[in-house]
């Protein structure tokens, strides 16, 4: 039986509590059962299962093995005709048959990720209105302080390992989307089971509704959320303190609770003050400093340099921009340099232009970054000026680094490293393909294979071996620093974490049947 699923006991357990109801539901049970996407199989059923579990009739009288079942699914994928409608048409799947929907998302990860993720999600929270179909979360709104403990019971599993949380402000690169930012968690949480193997059972996505400052918004007749402006100060600050609470009270202290989206100033905050009393991080401040940071790195080996060869430009200067910064500078501290010399090294640009001393109103995540300068509005001015051997978008203005931008850092420095990080896609500060083509330059991978690639990071297609890779280490890091819970200690420490993995393979739903020898099973009768 796969590992990490929902096994016949607990479909027997199902069936049992539906035959316990009154007569008008006893013969829900198997009915239930298909429409329950953690179990539902399709056509994948067995006809012993079918009969077992009291569905036979209940589907078409054919059997299909899942291979044949994801050639249906991508016959019809392929018959959308945008990516909206194949995001649409992959949720629809997750509502129906779970297993197969996380099958087909790893079969080919890199063809289904840009759908389920960015750059569609940005679209599919445009449209959220649209696209709703079924509860795949918890909405926790303001009008529900002091009851979210109550709101959390009415989440059916009880075994959460991971939420992913937001409020709507600041959706990707698009703003305030209220409760249409929901689209957010429940992408993170699909691509936690798709590339890491977390079990979906055990992922819980949720949105804070406080409101929305989005007008157009407000006047949506098709606008799923609270329609009044945001409610912020401390009623806001006391709505996330007891979610925060409620979630360990319920799902235990090593409950994962990752920030997403939320505002720059809520969401440094809500960093600094729970990043040492829960299990949590920001995925926009730290998530994307980690991959950046990670990236700049494989960068060195085609380079040839350390960190501290490099000036750093950043267009942007909010979460993404920050948390890089502050990343790069412990990386160059890890090198030998001081903290002192590695900031020096990073310059940031914000909407009023370069951040340098004496400018008024810096907050104090940006006040660290500010150098004796003159200012400077123009980015163009700025590169030109500075002459960076690394420039970094984040700040999801798209465009913003145009042809004599990336003419230029190609005539400062041989191998120029460009980051164009903002999504989605129609927020990027320059394709790939005029970096490639203006630079006539590539930058660097992780291993040799792909070093003529200029990958910097691995092909996503290998993204789950990656995590698994990463998680073993994790594993073995914990034992060795004595933080683990989880004992005996596993002497083969991969086949520990692969068997923790969620598997896409069908469950067997078939009691456990076998038979006696005939004369110990003989009826015994009274002769006349």
């Amino acid at each position: 039986m796969a590992q990490c699923s929902v096994g016949e006991e607990n479909v027997r357990q199902e069936l049992q509590e539906a035959k316990g109801r009154p007569s008008g539901h006893v013969r829900r049970g198997g009915y239930e059962l298909i429409r329950n996407p953690h179990l539902n199989k399709g056509m994948a059923f067995t006809l012993e299962e079918r009969l077992q579990l009291e569905i036979h009739g209940l589907l078409p009288p054919c059997f299909l093995s899942q291979e044949v079942q994801i050639l249906r699914v991508l016959k019809n994928y392929d018959m959308k005709k945008d990516d909206f409608d194949r995001y649409i048409f992959l949720m629809c799947l997750q509502d129906r048959n779970e297993k197969l929907f996380y099958k087909v998302l790893t079969l080919d990860i890199e063809k289904f990720m840009p759908i389920v993720y960015t750059p569609t999600v940005g679209l599919a929270c445009q449209q959220y209105g649209l696209a709703f179909r079924r509860p795949r979360g918890l909405f926790i709104t303001i009008h529900d302080r002091g009851h979210i403990a109550t709101l959390l019971k009415c989440w059916p599993e009880t075994d959460i390992r991971a939420i992913v949380v937001t409020d709507g402000e600041r959706i990707l690169g698009l703003g305030d989307l209220g409760s249409y930012g929901m689209g957010i968690p429940v992408g993170k949480l699909a691509l936690y089971t798709a590339c890491g193997g977390v079990n979906p059972q055990q992922c819980l996505p949720v949105m804070l509704d406080v409101g929305t400052d989005n007008e157009e918004l407000l006047k949506d007749p098709l606008y799923i959320g609270l329609r009044h402006k945001r409610v912020r100060g401390q009623a806001y600050e006391d709505l996330v303190e007891e979610f925060m609470q409620a979630v360990t009270d319920r799902y235990g202290q090593n409950c994962l609770i990752q920030f997403e989206d939320f505002a720059n100033t809520n969401a440094f905050k809500f960093l600094n003050k729970y990043r040492n009393k829960y299990c949590t991080f920001n995925d926009d401040i730290q998530g994307t400093a980690a991959v950046a940071v990670a990236g700049l790195m494989a960068s060195l080996r085609i380079t040839k340099t350390k960190l501290s060869d490099h000036k750093f430009l950043f267009q942007g200067a909010g979460e993404a921009a920050l948390g890089i910064a502050d990343l790069i500078v412990m990386a160059m501290e890890k090198e030998g340099t001081s903290k002192e010399e590695g900031i020096s090294k990073i310059w940031m640009v914000d909407s009023k232009g370069l951040i340098v001393k004496g400018r008024n109103n810096l907050s104090h995540e940006k006040l660290q970054f500010a150098h004796a300068h003159q200012e400077l509005k123009k980015l163009e001015d700025i590169v030109r000026d500075l002459k960076p051997t690394a420039i970094i978008g984040a700040a999801a203005v798209p465009g913003v680094f145009t042809e004599q931008i990336i003419k230029d850092m190609a005539a400062f420095n041989k191998h120029p490293v460009i980051f164009a990080l903002s999504n989605p896609t129609s927020k990027a500060e320059c394709t790939a393909e005029q970096c490639y083509r203006l630079t006539e330059a590539l930058a660097e991978q992780v291993c040799e294979e792909h070093l003529a690639e200029g990958r910097l990071y691995p092909p996503l297609n290998t993204i789950r071996d990656v995590s698994l890779k990463l998680a073993v280490q994790t594993v073995e890091y914990a034992y060795k620093n004595g933080m683990t819970s989880v004992y005996p200690e596993p002497e083969d420490k991969e086949t520990f974490v692969r068997s923790m993995m969620y598997s896409t393979d069908y469950d067997d739903f078939v009691t456990d049947s076998y038979t006696w020898p005939e004369n110990a099973s003989m009826i015994q009768t009274v002769e006349k």
